[in-house]
């Protein structure tokens, strides 16, 4: 029966000397710990590569816009837009816009609206007759890599009328 005993406990002692500790695995360079504080003071902000926007109406109407905003990590620096749309009137057309602002504060105060498409050409999203459309548009972005700002949309009619909106989201160039 002894001997039954000494194995676990010999298996238990043995699994223990191999741990490793947390020294062992956590590096201790003043390079690393400054690159850790200065991602932490970014935590704030909440900077991303990629972002899941969503538009609201702007007048407590119906309707809803997701956006999947994606960049590649590659050089192209374009950016894919999945833009999904539904409770919104049947058989009409509107624009995706967005315009940023260069200070990343969380507060988006530009009003300089661009409208989005394929590449630089604007492109209408025409809704079925249920009020919903799926559509895929793109941007290559001419900013250097690493700049950093906020940014924000809005679905409008093709009057330009204002019909959703998005919070600010804060975007970095990969």
């Amino acid at each position: 029966m002894k001997r039954h005993r000494v194995g676990p406990i010999a298996l238990s002692l043995l699994c223990a000397a191999c741990a490793r500790s947390t020294d062992a695995v956590s590096p201790r360079s003043p390079i690393v710990e400054r690159a850790t504080s200065t991602a932490a003071e970014l935590d704030g902000l909440a900077p991303n590569f990629n972002l899941e926007v969503i538009l609201r109406p702007v007048d407590g109407g119906n309707g809803f816009v997701h956006v999947k905003f994606r960049q590649a990590n590659d050089d192209a620096k374009r950016i894919d837009l999945g833009v999904w749309l539904r409770d919104l009137a049947p058989n009409s057309s509107y624009r995706l816009q967005r315009a940023v602002d260069g200070v990343v504060d969380g507060n988006c105060t530009s009003t300089g609206w661009l409208t989005l498409g394929e590449g630089t050409v604007p492109q209408d999203i025409v809704t079925d007759d249920r009020g919903t459309a799926k559509e895929d548009l793109f941007r290559v972005v001419t900013n250097p890599v690493g700049t950093a700002f906020d940014i924000h949309f809005q679905i409008v009619t093709t009057a330009g009328v204002p019909v959703l909106t998005s919070d600010c989201y804060q975007y970095y160039v990969r």
